[in-house]
Order: structure tokens, then sequence, then C-alpha cells
């Protein structure tokens, strides 16, 4: 018999001994996979649980009176007492804005030589929060 044979042997007898002692330090291991119950959105996905946490942040809340498109040449040439003309009628509805969002409709009111607005209409709670997103 040849060396080459002898080593070759060892070779393969040293492998098939290393093969079989890893088998048995590691067994079988079968993995299952878990059931989850089905997650579904529900309507009224805010929770006021802990509404107060939030309460003293500051928000920005503006009303969008109206938009105009003009030409640069119309804005440089516009001083104290020109009027822009808004594509709003006089006493329609104004956007009210939080945060650049919208949330409610509402109109002009005065009340002691200040100008406010009155709510008409708030933007549903599920709108609002598709608006977020």
């Amino acid at each position: 018999m040849s060396s080459q044979n002898i080593n070759d042997d060892a070779i393969s007898a040293s492998t098939e001994v290393e093969e079989a002692s890893a088998a048995r330090a590691r067994p079988e291991r079968t993995v299952a996979t878990p059931e989850l119950p089905e997650l579904t959105p529900t309507a009224d996905c805010v929770s006021l649980d802990n509404i107060g946490l939030i309460l003293d942040v500051n928000v920005t809340v503006s009303v969008e009176v109206g938009n105009a498109r003009i030409p640069i040449r119309r804005l440089l040439q516009m001083s104290r007492g020109s009027v822009l003309e808004l594509d709003q009628e006089a006493g329609g509805p104004m956007n009210v804005l939080v945060n650049g969002k919208p949330i409610a409709h509402g109109e002009v009111v005065v009340v002691n030589d200040r100008v406010g607005i009155r709510l008409t209409e708030v933007i549903s709670r599920a709108d609002r929060v598709k608006s977020i997103n």
C-alpha cells in the first residue's frame, strides 16, 4: 500500500469522526412558526388615556383667508393701501389649520374691535388622522 493511500484513508477517517462528533454536539432542532392574531386598525385609533402628556405642547394655529396668483411685476408695484384680490368670496368659509394641517372651517367675526373666527365645521377625527400621515 502506498503512503498516498494511507494519508487519504487517514484524512477520510478523520473527517468522518469530526462529522459524527459535530452531529452529537448539535441535536436536531425543530422550529415552530408562532400563530399571531390578525391586526386590524380601528376607527378610533387615537387613545385618550395619555392625553395629559401633551396638553402643554404648543401648536401653531392659522387661518387661511384665501389665495392669489399674481405676477412678480404686480407684486413689486404694490405699496401701502394696495388691494390684493383673493380667490375667496367675502363672508365665505375660512380654513383653520394646525401646524399646516386643516382641522376646521369657520367664518370671520368681530368681537370688541378684534377679529376672530367662529368654527362652523370641524373635520372628523379620522380625516384629521389621515392628513397627519
